[in-house]
């Protein structure tokens, strides 16, 4: 028995050394496995029921968590010990092994579900990890290792959970080049110099993480795709990324360029619904899954920002989906087309133009028309990842039509990793968002969409995402996708003590600020439904008022001297708040009705309107960002509470950037005050603006 354990086990040790211990850099995140103060009672044995590298990688993936969090090594044995054990398999393969406790060993029949609990066979008791399949029995060991770290787990504990979507993407922004568009952690870890890296080495260990939080696929190319990739020469490239994430369980998927079949498949046009056209597609993808046959699909950008599309030959939305999604179809894949898709060449000087409209307009005509495989992929809101939107209209309009939830993981729009904005709390805000639809209450966002996608952009820096708390954001957007009914501060307590440790001090001083850092982050920059006020036109990054004005990208906000704000009503604006249903329609057109954290994304209004909370417009503008920047700085205070509880590289590194982005809030605070003060004319009625006695004005120095 004792050789066909080794025999067995061979994979599995393989990738354990493939993945050795390593400092506490960031590079673990949240898998870093501190070792537990007291730690409860678990068996010393492994075994793996199945032979898949799904697996192996649950075994490996078991070994290692127990020993970063015990300091014990489990041996591994090839069949039931006659002492305790972990069992980790299929459902089917631990019951044909064990058919005495096959009634005991029993998984959810979903796809990618799972149940763990102690099972008594014999004199003894295992720990029983049985997935509906290979990929839920990985997702349990991860699960069951979330539970030891966080404290959660007992002999009597009986946990069963299953996806509530069955697709969670992650889509990548790499370009082949190795730059990432919207990356701010370094360069790409898939891409260099136009080719696959030679060492994928940092891909594996990012399906690692991906598989930790239940994500089954992952774009590898920027949505603004190079038609490239779908040349025959790029195919042995992808399938090599495609087995560096197969031990995991997550999916390539590749971003399209619409034009393709005329760029680079040499025909002379890209009409859809053009014969030939089709046939290039289907050949295409058939290609693809010749080489990788788990291959999950496509993602597609047209008709946006510049990117072709179906409009160039008179073609609709669900043309240019379907003649993919048909290619796509013999092969079970999927299609994911954004449903981002506006002009950025409005003229700003109609006050009915409205880039929110966009979205709905495009395509709530096209319901019902789209092929069963497609994912009309919808952003959170109907801009662009604003610091406070409303839940986008659309999707509570398509009642015959597949949608997917787009959010962005990269800080966009959001401090760009240079600012901790922890985004659970604002996801939370849409997904409960309930849309009427149809007229029937009860009907939240997070209830209508049927699959996720989240715009990650990790890159080769150490800590994935250039920022130590910026990697919460990943780990929330994953188990909001596996279960969207956890709470924010469950998700960033998870989060923390799996990243830091259990200690009671770090854990609620990390979760505190995280759980405060979005509505701080808006009070110093955009707030009452204004958006970020960053250089829109730019970098998205630095404070820029006036920059999203007179253009003809459509995130104005119509401040000058006499008020400020969107007019999106039906009655007298451009007539966004008609697109919802009724009843919420009525409670945004409305003044009287519509919250003030959204007053100036929906209403044109003066400075002196006064709020719901009894604030003018001009005066809650200066006090929230003179809060919001006093706030930062008690961030700082707290971190430093925490030194010798955390590892000095990981302290230091958060400390920077605590105080740099204390710094920044300020350089917010000032010039979003004055502006609205020249614009305005009214003072602060606490004479803060335009006084700031720590400075001194280079004129009036003397040597």
């Amino acid at each position: 028995m004792r050789a066909a354990a080794q025999a067995l086990s061979l994979p599995a040790v393989v990738f354990l050394l493939s993945f050795p211990a390593l400092p506490a850099t960031g590079r673990n995140a949240w898998l870093e496995y501190p070792r537990l103060p007291q730690a409860p009672p678990l068996p010393a044995v492994v075994v793996a029921f199945g032979a898949s590298p799904l697996i192996a990688s649950a075994q490996a993936e078991l070994i290692r968590g127990v020993k970063g969090l015990t300091g014990n090594t489990l041996r591994i044995e090839s069949s039931l010990p006659p002492e305790d054990a972990i069992l980790v398999g299929s459902a089917a393969a631990l019951q044909r092994s064990l058919p005495s406790a096959a009634a005991q060993i029993a998984a959810p029949s979903n796809p990618e579900a799972f149940r763990i609990r102690t099972v008594t066979i014999g004199r003894s008791r295992h720990i029983v990890i049985a997935g509906s399949d290979d990929r839920g029995a990985l997702y349990g060991a991860f699960a069951f290792l979330r539970a030891v770290a966080t404290g959660a787990w007992t002999n009597e504990t009986d946990l069963t959970e299953s996806p509530r979507v069955p697709a969670r993407w992650i889509n990548q922004w790499d370009n082949l080049n190795g730059t990432i568009e919207r990356g701010y952690g370094g360069p790409s870890i898939f891409w260099e110099n136009g080719h696959v890296r030679s060492d994928l080495t940092r891909a594996g260990e990012y399906a690692r993480l991906l598989a930790s939080i239940g994500i089954n696929a992952c774009t590898i190319d920027n949505v603004n795709a190079d038609p490239h990739l779908l040349t025959g020469a790029y195919i042995p490239e992808i399938a090599r990324i495609a087995e560096a994430f197969r031990p995991w369980g997550v999916r390539v998927a590749v971003s399209i360029d619409f034009g393709s079949p005329q760029s680079v498949g040499g025909l002379k046009t890209f009409d859809p619904l053009d014969p030939a056209v089709a046939q290039w597609w289907k050949s295409r993808t058939d290609a693809l899954y010749a080489a990788i046959p788990d291959l999950a699909g496509f993602v597609l950008k047209a008709d946006s920002e510049g990117r072709v599309g179906p409009s160039a030959y008179g073609r609709t939305h669900a043309d240019a989906a379907n003649v993919v999604a048909r290619a796509l179809a013999p092969h079970h894949g999927l299609l994911f087309y954004r449903g981002f898709v506006y002009t950025h060449h409005m003229d700003w000087n109609d006050p009915k133009n409205d880039r929110a409209r966009a979205a709905y307009d495009n395509f709530k005509p096209l319901d019902g028309k789209f092929d069963s495989n497609v994912f009309v992929q919808i952003k959170n809101g109907p801009i662009d990842f604003q610091v406070r939107e409303p839940a986008s209209p659309l999707f509570g309009a398509l009642p015959h039509t597949n949608e997917a939830l787009e959010l962005q993981v990269t800080q966009e729009y959001m401090g760009q990793a240079r600012h901790m904005v922890f985004l659970a709390p604002q996801w939370k805000q849409t997904l409960d968002f309930d849309m009427h639809a149809g007229g029937e209450t009860g009907t939240p966002v997070k209830s209508i969409v049927r699959a996720w996608a989240g715009v990650t952009n990790v890159g080769m820096d150490e800590n994935w995402l250039g920022n130590h708390l910026s990697q919460a954001n990943l780990y929330a957007f994953g188990r909001l996708a596996w279960n969207p009914d956890l709470s924010p501060k469950q998700i960033s307590d998870e989060w923390t003590t799996q990243t830091f440790g259990s200690n009671p001090l770090v854990v609620s001083t990390v979760s505190a600020l995280q759980l405060d850092s979005w509505k701080t982050y808006e009070d110093y920059t955009g707030p009452l439904g204004l958006q970020t006020l960053t250089d829109i036109v730019g970098n998205h990054f630095g404070v820029a008022v006036e920059a999203s004005e007179r253009n003809g990208w459509g995130q104005w906000h119509r401040a000058d001297e006499h008020g400020v704000g969107m007019d999106r009503t039906v009655a007298t604006g451009t007539g966004y708040t008609g697109q919802y249903s009724p009843s919420v329609a009525r409670t945004f057109e409305d003044l009287s009705t519509c919250p003030d954290n959204l007053l100036l994304f929906f209403h044109h209004v003066p400075y002196t309107y006064r709020l719901h909370s009894g604030s003018t417009v001009i005066q809650y503008l200066y006090d929230s960002h003179y809060r919001g920047a006093a706030q930062v700085e008690t961030y700082v205070r707290a971190w430093q509470g925490l030194k010798g509880l955390i590892d000095d590289q990981r302290y230091r590194d958060v400390l920077a950037q605590l105080e740099y982005q204390a710094g920044q809030a300020t350089v917010w605070r000032d010039a979003v005050t004055m502006w609205f003060y020249k614009e305005s004319g009214i003072a602060d009625s606490q004479n803060r603006v335009g006084r700031y006695p720590g400075r001194i004005e280079a004129e009036s120095m003397k040597l």
